[in-house]
Parts: structure tokens; sequence; C-alpha cells
């Protein structure tokens, strides 16, 4: 065996060993088509086996709750630990968000129960191919057409179409957002400030109807991890306070009803170091060539000036590839990142390349993004922390 030198040049990690979400079985994409199947709504499949039809049915989401997290805190969630054997039908497995790992593109998938590929929202921050500019699709910032972005319909429209009562509980504030407009409308939006009300408020729509479709959220453990990390005080007793929101809600729950807690991503904290941290505002290698940089820390589309890729994404390679998968649009558009097929609207919303992050390293932009640059927690990429989410279940 030849012994390695200081010349050797590593090897980047191959694109095809990135473990790709489990789009068409056991994705967030497949589960409100999977509970609109077993409310006979037209047109919808039930693509996650293991989950048995019921008449009423409550998605609550737990924004950045992942399931490696809640397994790390049983001591903080006694009610969500007692729950873990449930998940996904049962079977006590996880269910993967999609690529990237990302709340806009998580909510749209949920809603729409399409991939990324599919209902074109496949990141934090991607390029409008109609403007060249970056679109932030959580913020909805610049502007555009929340419906030419995104025209397919939601479950919630083809559920209520059906005659299922089709509900979204929510904090106000979210009812009038381009997200909500293209995700989550259909049927009727009702706001509540706290979670207290939000889970009673859910409980009594699911006992309106004989066949309903009720979805409710929660925000605030992703806001204390991208704050303070996963690893906080802060973090605990927001854990702890869905906790008590959830076994409130189970407690109410009408005859009938399968209520499923899920999120739409985990979350890793990345320490404060230039090892753990690479400036790409400070880095002119990665630099070179790049005309915009989009996404987010951990899941990254980089778009090249013209006729610059070849070169970018070598670049990126021989600097990152040991710490990323970096994969050509292509590429991660053959290896299934996005889905089963990428829509032609949608391919040029995708990077030129593109970079999601297997350690524990962030690719920050301290002058660009000063905001997310110095967050604690983060999310995005196809590493179980971040990609795998709780399916839990309770029945009444």
């Amino acid at each position: 065996m030849s012994q390695s030198t200081a010349w050797d040049i590593p090897e980047p990690l191959p694109v095809d060993s990135a473990p790709v979400p489990e789009y068409g079985t056991g994705s967030l994409a497949d589960l409100l088509p999977t509970l609109a199947a077993g409310l006979a709504v037209p047109g919808m499949t039930a693509a996650i086996e293991e989950l048995t039809p019921a008449d009423r049915n409550c998605v609550f989401l737990i924004d950045g709750l992942g399931w490696e997290q809640l397994r790390a805190h049983p001591e903080y969630a006694p009610f969500l630990t007692s729950l873990l054997g449930s998940s996904r039908g049962g079977t006590g497995r996880p269910v993967t968000a999609g690529f990237p790992a990302t709340t806009a593109t998580s909510l749209a998938s949920v809603g729409t129960g399409l991939p990324p590929g599919a209902h074109g929202l496949p990141g934090y921050t991607v390029r409008d191919p109609a403007t060249g500019e970056l679109m932030n699709q959580l913020r909805w910032q610049p502007w555009t057409d929340p419906h030419l972005w995104q025209p397919r319909p939601t479950v919630f429209q083809l559920a209520h179409a059906a005659g299922v009562h089709a509900v979204q509980v929510s904090a106000p504030a979210f009812q009038h957002t381009p997200l909500t407009k293209i995700a989550l409308s259909g049927g009727t939006f009702l706001g509540r400030e706290s979670g207290e009300d939000r889970m009673d408020l859910t409980a009594e729509q699911l006992a309106g109807a004989d066949r309903a479709l009720v979805y409710t959220y929660y925000s605030e453990v992703d806001g204390a991890g991208h704050r303070f990390g996963v690893d906080s005080d802060t973090w605990r007793g927001r854990l702890s306070q869905v906790d008590r929101l959830v076994q409130r809600l189970a407690e109410q729950l009408p005859p009938r009803t399968a209520l499923y807690v899920t999120a739409d991503h985990g979350m890793v904290d990345v320490p404060f170091d230039e090892e753990h941290r690479v400036d790409f505002d400070a880095d002119w290698e990665l630099r070179a060539g790049v005309a915009l940089l989009g996404g987010e820390g951990r899941a990254r589309h980089v778009y090249a000036v013209p006729g610059a890729h070849d070169d970018v994404l070598a670049c990126w390679r021989e600097v990152l590839g040991e710490q990323f998968w970096i994969a050509s649009r292509d590429e991660a558009i053959e290896a299934g990142w996005f889905g089963p097929r990428v829509e032609q609207r949608v391919y040029d919303r995708l990077g030129d390349v593109i970079a999601a992050a297997r350690d524990d390293v962030l690719l920050i932009a301290s002058d660009r993004e000063p905001k997310e640059s110095a967050m604690v927690g983060n999310h995005g990429s196809m590493t179980p922390a971040e990609q795998l989410v709780p399916l839990l279940e309770v029945r009444s």
C-alpha cells in the first residue's frame, strides 16, 4: 500500500453518496396526499403506506424539531417521547424533510404534496430567472406574483373542493403571507396568538365535521435554535412548552381522529471558528466566477457568471469537497436531490453549482448575510440531524 504524501489531493465526496430524501414513500411531501387519499379526495395517492386512514386528520408541524433533537431530550419532552414508537404508522421510524431541509421548501412540500423540483421553492434564496435577482422564498423579497411562482394547487384546496373540512390554525400574522397563499391555502384560515388557543380551536375544528383535514403550526422551537442553539436552555424551554401543547391537543381529540406531529427540518449547532465557518465574502477562491450566492449556510445555490460554470464547480470541489457534497445542477437533478424530476420552470432557479454540508460546517457570507451568518443553529442539508423529522401519531 502506498503511503500518502503532502502532494496528494483529497478526493471530493461523491455526489451519489448523499442520503437522498425518501421522496414518494416517506417524505414530508407524501404526508398530506396520504391523508387526503384516506378521505377519498380525487387524485391523491397514499404514498406513506404505513399510515391508516382516519375520518378526521390533524397535522401539527413544529418548526425546527428534528428527530435526533427530540430523541436527545426525553426529560424535556416526556409526552412527545412517549409517542416515539408511534412514528410513521407505529414503525418507530422518522420521515425525511426533503432537500434543502429549510422552512420555505418544506412547508411548500407539505402543503402542495409535491417535492421541491415540482413545487418550485428549492431553497431559502434562489435566483429568479425573470429578473436575475435572488428571491427570498421565506420573506418573499423582492416581490413576485406568488401564483406565477408556484401555480400548483394545494392539498387543502383539493380537499375543500372534495367536501372535506379543510382548516389552517396558526398565528394571525401568517394569514396573508405569500408563502401561506401558495403552500397552505384552501378552506379556512383561523388565526390565534397563543399556542393554547390554537390547540383548543384545532380540536373544535376537528369535531365540527365528519371529514376533516386540519393543520396547525408552532414556530418558536426553530427561533430559539437559530438564536441560541439546540444545546441551550432557551431551546429546551421551548421544547417543553410545545410538549405541553401537543398533550393539550391530544387530550381533546374527537372520536375517529388521527393527530400527526411532525416538523419541517432538524438543526445543528455550528461552532464560531474559522474551521467550522468558512466565509465566502473573505475567500477570493470561492468568489471567483460567482455572480450570485443563494441558499443558506448548509445548502448553497451558486450561480456562475456566463462561461465560468466548470471553473466554479472545480474550485468548489477542491476547496470544500471533503466537507460538502458539491454537485452541478444536472448532477443534483440526476441524483434526485430535489425529487424524481425537476419541472422546466424550476430548472433555472437551481444553482449552477449546489453545495450541501456533510460535516458540522457552515458556508457563511458575513458581509451580504450578517444576520444569517450570526446564527448558532443551522439547517438545510441532508445529514440525519437536519433531514430526519418525526411523524408521531395519536388516535382517538
